[in-house]
């Protein structure tokens, strides 16, 4: 059963309201979200199939200037929970979207390098061939990452950027393929480019994250430099992966914030879920990023079931401040913008009301 819609909140009621839209669109990367998890569960379907509300991916579509909106999110009634960069970019260049949840979960982020090559930590990275890898696409998200993991590694050296050599390693950017889908299929052979030159010396380290890079890792026998992933401090543990924000389409916000509300409510109620079926929860990430189940622990931590939370709490807040000036320096986006200004506490508040009344329907 849907939740009952009462009263839109925040709406100027002497507006019209428009026309309640028969499509609402999501997307999500294939890296574990509580989005995610809602949608392998079926539950955005289940909350509005009652008034003939339709739900699509992205994915699902045809339509190449509609698959677009993966990235630049210019479709109106429409969601995305993925990797910061590309939100932050899409903000940049002007899109009318606004952050209404996020959800930070840690994985494992290594520096690792070939065996035999002497390098025993970071600090033996001075003079070093850094291995960067190179997109044709206008959002480097994985690129953005590696460098700032390579940045946090050689900080706790004590080493500057100027101290190693970057090498870029040209890979076919996934954007560039049909549609636009960034698949577990091509960050798996975007590790492997990686991991071969790594393999034949053209670089002497890289940084791989998540259950695909570390089972790659592992079955190459890679050494592992540094795991960023366990630095004390979260705002050093920053990737693209972390923390993942809930976007929405700011005309959805305006015209039908109660579907937005009940939209995100279902995110929302995973975090519930997710506690009481941990081994559900690993097989859902699994399918999500498809990696095998062991792995996938590894990488994300026992306790992964415990964190599909979806918040917008101050250090979450602050990461993308952080993300945001790190991107604007580095020259991967070319417009600022307030941070501030992209969250949108409301519709989280209502949808928190909302889940509080769909877990009572459930007991």
């Amino acid at each position: 059963m849907g939740l009952l819609y009462r009263e839109p909140f925040n709406t100027d009621k002497t507006q019209p309201m428009s026309p309640v839209p028969d499509i609402l669109w999501y997307t999500r990367t294939p890296n574990p979200t509580p989005l995610g998890l809602a949608s392998q569960l079926g539950w955005f379907h289940d909350e509005f199939r009652s008034e003939g509300i339709k739900i699509f991916t992205l994915e699902e579509t045809p339509d190449p200037a509609l698959r677009t909106s993966r990235l630049d999110h210019h479709l109106p009634n429409s969601f995305r929970q993925g990797g910061n960069v590309p939100a932050i970019w899409a903000r940049s260049q002007g899109a009318a979207s606004r952050v209404v949840g996020m959800n930070w979960l840690d994985e494992y982020q290594g520096i690792v390098c070939r065996p035999g090559s002497g390098l025993r930590s970071v600090n033996d990275l001075r003079g070093r061939r850094i291995g960067l890898p190179l997109y044709s696409s206008r959002i480097e998200s994985r690129r953005s990452e590696a460098l700032h993991g390579f940045l946090v590694a050689l900080d706790v050296a004590g080493l500057a950027p100027s101290q190693v050599e970057f090498v870029d390693l040209a890979v076919e950017s996934a954007t560039a393929l049909p549609g636009g889908a960034h698949t577990y299929q091509h960050a798996q052979a975007e590790y492997e480019l990686l991991i071969r030159a790594l393999q034949r010396g053209d670089v002497d380290a890289i940084y791989l994250k998540g259950d695909r890079g570390l089972q790659l890792a592992h079955l190459t026998g890679a050494r592992l430099l540094f795991d960023i992933s366990r630095h004390p401090d979260p705002l050093v543990r920053i990737h693209n992966g972390a923390p993942r924000p809930i976007t929405v389409h700011q005309s959805l916000l305006d015209e039908h914030p109660h579907l937005a509300a009940r939209f995100l409510a279902r995110i929302v109620a995973v975090e519930d879920w997710a506690a009481h079926h941990p081994d559900e929860t690993l097989a859902y990430i699994s399918r999500e990023t498809g990696g095998e189940v062991p792995w996938v622990r590894l990488a994300y931590g026992s306790d992964v079931h415990l964190r599909q939370g979806t918040e917008l709490t101050d250090t979450a807040i602050h990461a993308l401040e952080v993300q945001k000036a790190f991107l604007l320096k580095w020259g991967f986006i070319q417009h600022d913008f307030d941070v501030q200004q992209w969250i949108a506490p409301a519709p989280l508040q209502e949808a928190r009301r909302l889940s509080s009344e769909l877990l009572a329907q459930a007991l």
